[in-house]
Formats: C-alpha cells, sequence, structure tokens
C-alpha cells in the first residue's frame, strides 16, 4: 500500500511539471490538460507491477479565438417605398459598445431605422458623416471586435494595488481655531433707558414751501452683465426628413384636394356610461382597458361601409376612382420626431377588443421609435384625435392620397337642448375635412351623422340600422 501512496504521488507530481510545460503549448495555440472522459489511472491489477504506476494526459487542440478583428456594418435594406435616408450618429469613434446597442438611426421619409451593433467592441471608423444620406446596403461604419473587454477588465484590476496602498503619513494637526471676537452688541440692557426731557418752549416749524428740495441720491450702476439678460436670441436647427416629408405632403394636399369641412356634435352620455358598467369587465377579459378611440373606429368603418365613395379615391394618373371593398383606417400619432399614422387594417371585420388591442401595440411601438414603413403603408380613411391636448375645434387636413379625415375633440359639459329641457352633457365636436372633387355635401354630412347615430348608440351596431 505504501509503495502505490509513493508512486501515485511521485507520478502526480511528474503531471503537475507537464502541465506547467505545457504553457509553450499555448504559444501554439493548443492545451494541454487532463481529459475529462480519462481521469487519473494507474495499474493497480494483481499481474502488474506496484511500481509500474501510468499517469495518462491526453493533448486536444482549441479553435483559435479571432480576437480584434474588424468588421464594417452597412445601411440594412429599406422598404421598396423608401429609397434613401439621413444617418444621425448616436456614437462617435473610440466609444464602446455592447451587442444590440444603438448605433445611429437613419431617418427616412415615413419612419427612423434603428443599426444595433453586430457585437460587442469599439467604433473604429464612421464612415458617413453625421447627416449624410444613405442607400440600402452603403457602408456605415467599422467596429474592432472584442476591444473594449480588455479595458473593461484591467479596470478593477488597477483600482486594487490603489486600495491596497498605506495612507500617506497625517500631517501636523492643525492649530485650534482662534476664539470668536467679542460681540458688537454688548450686554443686554436690564432698566429702561432714560427719557428725554420735554423742552418748555415749542419748536421752531418751517412751512413746506420754505424746504428747499433736496438732489435724490444716484442709482447704482447698473451691473455689466445686465444686458445679457435680456438678450433675443436665435437658433437654427435642421428640419429632419419626416418633418421635411410632412410639410411636402400636406402642401400636396391642399394643392391638389378641393378640401371642404362639415361639422356635427356628439353627445358622448350613453358611450360614457357604457364605458364605466363594463371597464372592469373588459379589462379582465381582454387584458387592455376600454376607451373612446375604439367607438369612432367602428363607427367610422360602418359609416365608411354605408357611404363607400368617402373610402375611395381618385387616380389622378389614370383619372379614375378607386373604390375598395376594404377599411384601413390610420390613426394619427404625436411622436417627438413628427406626425405619424401607423394603420389598423381590416377594421369592418373587427370588434372593440381587436381595435383596442391593435392601436395599444401600434401605439407601443411609435412610442419606442419602433414602427416599420410597412405599419403606416396604405389607409383609406383616417382619424386624428386633437382631444387628448384639449382641442376644442379643428379643422383637420386630408392625407393623400385619402379623401376625408376625421377629427375628433375634447369632451367638455355644455348645456344643451334635450326634450324640451337645457341639460348638461358631456358633448364632443367632430369634424369631417373631404375632398369635393370625389364626395359630394350630402355623402359627407350623412357619413358623419352615421358616426354620430353610432356613438351616441352603439347598440345601432347590433341592429345594422
Amino acid at each position: 500500500m505504501l509503495a502505490h501512496s509513493r508512486c501515485f504521488t511521485r507520478n502526480f507530481g511528474r503531471s503537475l511539471s507537464a502541465i506547467r510545460q505545457g504553457n509553450n503549448v499555448l504559444a501554439r495555440r493548443s492545451t494541454a490538460a487532463i481529459s475529462t472522459g480519462h481521469p487519473v489511472t494507474f495499474n493497480n491489477s494483481l499481474k502488474s507491477d506496484p511500481r509500474s504506476c501510468v499517469f495518462q494526459i491526453q493533448y486536444f487542440r482549441t479553435s483559435v479565438a479571432y480576437r480584434d478583428e474588424v468588421v464594417t456594418v452597412k445601411t440594412p435594406a429599406f422598404a421598396e417605398s423608401v429609397t434613401e435616408g439621413d444617418v444621425r450618429w448616436e456614437k462617435a469613434v473610440g466609444d464602446t459598445v455592447s451587442e444590440d446597442e444603438v448605433v445611429c438611426e437613419i431617418e427616412t421619409d415615413k419612419t427612423s431605422v434603428q443599426v444595433p451593433s453586430p457585437a460587442a467592441g469599439v467604433i473604429e471608423e464612421l464612415l458617413v458623416p453625421d447627416g449624410g444620406k444613405v442607400e440600402g446596403g452603403t457602408p456605415l461604419f467599422k467596429l474592432r471586435k472584442g476591444a473594449g473587454a480588455p479595458k473593461a477588465a484591467e479596470a478593477p484590476k488597477a483600482e486594487a494595488p490603489a486600495a491596497a496602498a498605506p495612507p500617506p503619513p497625517s500631517a501636523a494637526p492643525p492649530p485650534p481655531p482662534p476664539p470668536p471676537p467679542p460681540s458688537a452688541v454688548g450686554p443686554i440692557p436690564t432698566t429702561m433707558p432714560p427719557v428725554p426731557p420735554v423742552p418748555a418752549h415749542a419748536m421752531d416749524t418751517k412751512p413746506v414751501s420754505a424746504i428747499k428740495p433736496t438732489a435724490a441720491p444716484a442709482a447704482p450702476a447698473a451691473p455689466a452683465d445686465g444686458g445679457a439678460k435680456g438678450a433675443r436670441t436665435e437658433s437654427r436647427v435642421k428640419m429632419n426628413r419626416m418633418r421635411l416629408r410632412i410639410a411636402q405632403r400636406l402642401k400636396e394636399a391642399q394643392n391638389t384636394c378641393a378640401m371642404l369641412t362639415t361639422f356635427n356634435e356628439v353627445d358622448m352620455s350613453n358611450i360614457t356610461d357604457m364605458r364605466k358598467t363594463y371597464k372592469d369587465a373588459f379589462l379582465k377579459k381582454h387584458n387592455i382597458k376600454l376607451g373612446f378611440m375604439s367607438a369612432f373606429v367602428k363607427a367610422a368603418a360602418y359609416a365608411l361601409t354605408d357611404q363607400p365613395a368617402v373610402n375611395a379615391v381618385i387616380d389622378d394618373t389614370t383619372k379614375e376612382i378607386v373604390y375598395r371593398d376594404y377599411v384601413d383606417i390610420s390613426v394619427a400619432v404625436a411622436t417627438p420626431k413628427g406626425l405619424v399614422v401607423p394603420v389598423i387594417r381590416n377594421v369592418e371585420g373587427m370588434n372593440f377588443a381587436d381595435i383596442e388591442k391593435t392601436i395599444n401595440l401600434l401605439g407601443e411601438k411609435a412610442r419606442k421609435n419602433e414602427l416599420a414603413v410597412e405599419d403606416m403603408d396604405g389607409g383609406t380613411f383616417t382619424i386624428s384625435n386633437g382631444g387628448v391636448f384639449g382641442s376644442m375645434f379643428g379643422t383637420p387636413i386630408i392625407n393623400p392620397p385619402q379623401s376625408a379625415i376625421l377629427g375628433m375633440h375634447g369632451i367638455f359639459d355644455r348645456p344643451v337642448a334635450i326634450g324640451g329641457k337645457v341639460e348638461i352633457r358631456p358633448m364632443m365636436y367632430v369634424a369631417l375635412t373631404y375632398d369635393h372633387r370625389l364626395i359630394d355635401g350630402r355623402e359627407a354630412v350623412t357619413f358623419l351623422r352615421k358616426i354620430k347615430s353610432v356613438v351616441e348608440d352603439p347598440r345601432v351596431l347590433l341592429l345594422d340600422m
């Protein structure tokens, strides 16, 4: 037994020596190690010599890790309706980025496309200037993979010796602070001051007219920087591509369409009561809140089916009217970069829950700047809700190439005549701007009254009236 122990100890020491010598193997991109599939063994059979112990070491080669590799990141492919965009850099040369971290944004006519880093590393070079125009496949920047990892690992090691260094010898203690100066107020009096004697004869008085005016003391000079507080400055900011495109399309709509606006008012009492009654059950079943937008979207789809001219469009190229048998409603959403109009498709086959879920999904993507061009393509009718900002009245502008747009406004309590009596009701003004080249006043007014009837009494949808 003692011989076996000595044999194992001697061979184990030799194995450690072999492993230390394996560092030279690492320089050749190979590693020496004990195989997990072949553990340390020695022959302990009766037939073998106890001194003939065998220590098995297996050499295996590892794959080569290509560090500090420089890759060129290109512009992602755009949608068919987008050809180019402007680059807005979020990172600079020398910045360390992690995988999937946004390096730049490409602003197109309809949306912004984020370009993430394909791997962790350091920005080596920017190939396009800030604000430069790019197309799909254009090289954007060069990334050196893994270059930022060693720096991050060395930082804690550099801090450790500094923390372990002994503190420098403390200097001589500072002298004690001087005693406070004696108070200038003096001791508190304990007796009343003497009353001055009253003169025996009256004091000489002068009339007011005899008193000569004295010059007022000169006002203190204004500080030298006083003029800077009232300075009137200006700043110029370049319009982004989306804002330019919005301005161009709105002006084209004014120049092309013969726009006319008709108005009506909606009593929101019934829809408000319905929302209060069923909002908790609706939230519990569909896991989403019930709002007013779904009622107007559904009412608009119902009215568009009833008045197909409002859902149609003029093809100026062929001079034809295109009637659609589907309803895709664009919902205008205000974002910091401009107005976007994601589309709710096939609204005619949706219920309130489907509409609310779609609106919530599109709104979440708009807030995160994740709307794709496909989310905003198409649309046969638009709804703009200015009531969320407190608007009371307004005339919306048509979103070309559509033919009409519905403008919603704020809900305010107003006195209205109900059955010969004046009652306070929550009322909303609604406006319909339409292209008078295609839609006549009869269709426009009928369309708006249909929306009014559905919102005021949703049972109209069930009865198909």
